[in-house]
C-alpha cells in the first residue's frame, strides 16, 4: 500500500506563484506576428490595425512603443535601428506610475487587480467610468515620473476608447483580459468577423 504524503497547501501555493508564467509576455505576444519572440515596429503597427485602430494611431504607437521598449528589453546589446522588442525581457520595460498588477517579473498580482475596483469603481463595482479611470491613473502617479505618467495615461485612454460599452463603462472582464493577454486576440477576431460582413 502506498503511503499518503501530506502537502503543505501554503508551500504549493508559493511554488505555483513562483512557477507561474510571465503574463506580461502573453500580453505582448499578440504583436509578435511571426512568433519569433521579437516584435518589430511593423508588427506593432499591424497588431494595432488588427484590433481596430486607425492608421495614424497605429503608426504613432509602433514608433513610440518600439523606440521606448527596444533598448530596455535588449540589455547589453548594441542598439538596433529596427527597434526590436524582445518578449522574453518585456518585464524590463515595465514603466512606473502604473497599477502594479504586473510585478517586476511580469507576473499577475490578483490583489493589485482587485484594488483597481475597490479603490476606484464607485458607480459600478465591476466597471470604471472615464472619470474613475482618470482618477486611477492620477492616483498611481509617482513624483516626477513624467514618462510613466504619459505611458499610463495613453495606455488606459486607448483601452477605454476601444473597449468601453455603450454606457461609457470599461468592464472588469475587459480589463482582466488585457492583463492576461486574451483581449487583443478577441478584438482581432471580432474586427475580422465584422470586416467580412
Amino acid at each position: 500500500m502506498a503511503s499518503s504524503q501530506l502537502v503543505d497547501p501554503e508551500a504549493s501555493t508559493k511554488e505555483f506563484v513562483c512557477m507561474e508564467e510571465n503574463v506580461l509576455q502573453k500580453h505582448v505576444s499578440f504583436f509578435d506576428q511571426n512568433n519569433d519572440g521579437i516584435v518589430y515596429p511593423w508588427e506593432t503597427f499591424k497588431g494595432f490595425r488588427q484590433i481596430g485602430c486607425g492608421l495614424a494611431l497605429s503608426s504613432v504607437a509602433a514608433v513610440f512603443i518600439n523606440m521606448g521598449l527596444s533598448s530596455k528589453t535588449r540589455p547589453g546589446k548594441f542598439p538596433s535601428l529596427l527597434f526590436p522588442i524582445e518578449i522574453q525581457n518585456i518585464q524590463k520595460g515595465k514603466h512606473g506610475s502604473d497599477t502594479d498588477v504586473y510585478d517586476p517579473e511580469g507576473r499577475f498580482v490578483p490583489k493589485k487587480f482587485e484594488e483597481i475596483f475597490s479603490k476606484h469603481a464607485i458607480a459600478n463595482k465591476s466597471a470604471l467610468t472615464s472619470d474613475e479611470l482618470m482618477a486611477m491613473v492620477k492616483g498611481n502617479r509617482e513624483p516626477k515620473n513624467y514618462s510613466g505618467w504619459l505611458a499610463s495615461y495613453v495606455e488606459w485612454k486607448i483601452l477605454y476608447v476601444l473597449c468601453k460599452d455603450k454606457d461609457g463603462l470599461l468592464h472588469r472582464d475587459t480589463i482582466k483580459a488585457v492583463y492576461d493577454g486574451s483581449l487583443f486576440e478577441q478584438m482581432a477576431k471580432d474586427k475580422s468577423a465584422s470586416d467580412k460582413k
